[in-house]
């Protein structure tokens, strides 16, 4: 059985969104038997899966202590696959969640201070030697702050490559226990939940060592479009400056600096970490 863990210490995020979307989009993959795992206290989670009609995926409501001995009754009743939503802002019981996990994502949305919040959910998932996927959420659609989010994201870990954008439909379909998918199979917000456990699934199955988890299907073509320096407008933000004045690009800045430069967002320090935190000194 293998865990994966939905964590972020800010709310707002999109956790239980996408652990509701993820889990129903591996068992439509066959990856299942697949269970929920609530461990937040508001239970948001586990209101939508008493509203759910489908018998799939399996649901359990486990407090932190009991978390360990959960996975294993889970694990011994066959399940496969273990998606966890954790509560926000409280570092100890993250913790112990991430301690099981097989992959830890965390859902950030393209903004300072969502990024500024990740620093400590990234040292959780450090501390305890588990790998980080970050999932842009909540994106709007060819923003240029969400290529600036994802630059920044990239200098602590993985960015999944799949963009999920604000849409009213991935609330909508929380309230009566279905995923877009099920909803409206064919919009685009479907087809990013598809196209993003795509991803997932072949990353869980590297990181773990397990072929059966591979996925039929590769994910091979993933749209870039949402990381182009576009504005809102959909037009270039400004033209390039010249060759011999044009400055240093931010991967080459980052790599001067040693540290994540925050110059697309405004603050007064410019220099400032946007997660708060030292930088990791990484090769770029």
């Amino acid at each position: 059985m293998h865990v994966l863990v939905m964590a972020s210490q800010k709310g707002g995020s999109g956790k239980t969104t996408l652990s509701g979307h993820l889990a129903v989009e591996a068992e439509m993959a066959g990856v299942g038997p697949v269970a929920l795992i609530d461990t937040d206290p508001q239970g948001s989670l586990s209101h939508w899966w008493n509203a759910r009609q489908s018998a799939t995926p399996h649901f359990a409501k486990v407090g932190l202590l009991e978390l360990g001995q959960a996975l294993n009754q889970l694990r011994t009743a066959g399940i496969r696959l273990a998606v966890i939503d954790t509560p926000p802002a409280i570092t100890a019981s993250i913790a112990q969640v991430v301690a099981h996990a097989d992959l830890v994502i965390i859902p950030t949305r393209p903004s300072p201070h969502d990024l500024r919040a990740v620093g400590a959910t990234v040292d959780i998932a450090e501390r305890h030697g588990k790998p980080v996927l970050f999932v842009v959420n909540g994106a709007t659609p060819r923003a240029r702050i969400t290529g600036e989010a994802a630059v920044a994201l990239s200098q602590h870990g993985v960015v999944a490559p799949v963009t999920l954008h604000h849409r009213v439909d991935f609330a909508a379909s929380m309230v009566d226990g279905r995923t877009v998918g099920e909803i409206v199979g064919k919009s685009q917000s479907a087809k990013e939940i598809r196209d993003l456990w795509l991803y997932v699934q072949d990353r869980m199955s590297r990181l773990t060592g397990d072929p059966k988890l591979l996925p039929d299907l590769k994910p091979s073509h993933f749209a870039i479009g949402p990381l182009s320096a576009l504005d809102e407008r959909g037009t270039d933000a400004e033209p390039p400056p010249p060759p011999d004045e044009a400055p240093l690009m931010p991967e080459r800045r980052f790599q001067a600096e040693r540290r994540i430069n925050v110059t697309p967002f405004s603050g007064p320090d410019r220099r400032a970490h946007p997660f708060g935190r030292r930088a990791v000194d990484r090769p770029i």
